[in-house]
């Protein structure tokens, strides 16, 4: 399986809206709207996040995620002096649980530990993924009501693996 970003276009909206709208399914699925509501809905929601992103976010970068050269998610990532912050990184359905975000998000601390700086990212309370990030190391930085700020520091990486070599030894 090989895995590559490339800048996003304005050809990919149909996808990233896809992308997008796999995110809200179990949100919309306990509405009673048909189906051309939901399109909307999702259409809606995608255009105001990412006029807000390309608006408040100078010089980040938005990828979309390619699977074996097939479109499969999205990876927007601002990189500011004190910290690399995931904006949003999201996969098509079809392709979560294969490893994917574990190898972005690793590439991603790989960037962070060569700069010294923390990977942060906001995550909903209920997102199955907290589990992936717990994995990867990040821990709870803020309570934010319905998201938690999570941060990745390299100076936690570099103490979690000394602590494992020293348990080994």
């Amino acid at each position: 399986m090989t895995i590559a970003l490339r800048p996003a276009e304005p050809d990919d909206d149909a996808i990233l809206i896809a992308i997008y709208g796999g995110t809200r399914e179990d949100e919309l699925a306990m509405t009673d709207w048909d189906d051309a509501r939901k399109r909307e809905f999702v259409e809606q929601q995608f255009r105001a996040q990412d006029q807000y992103y390309r608006a408040n976010y100078a010089n980040a970068t938005f990828d979309v995620i390619l699977v074996d050269g097939q479109p499969a998610g999205r990876l927007y990532v601002a990189r500011w002096p004190d910290e690399i912050r995931i904006m949003d990184i999201a996969l098509l359905a079809s392709f979560r649980g294969r490893g994917i975000g574990s190898q972005l998000l690793g590439a991603l601390q790989r960037e962070g530990a060569a700069a010294q700086k923390p990977l942060c990212i906001h995550v909903e309370r209920f997102n199955p993924a907290l589990s992936l990030y717990a994995r990867l190391g990040f821990r709870l930085v803020e309570d934010r009501g319905v998201y938690l700020f999570l941060q990745w520091s390299p100076d936690d990486a570099h103490l979690a693996a000394t602590a494992q070599e020293n348990t080994a030894s």
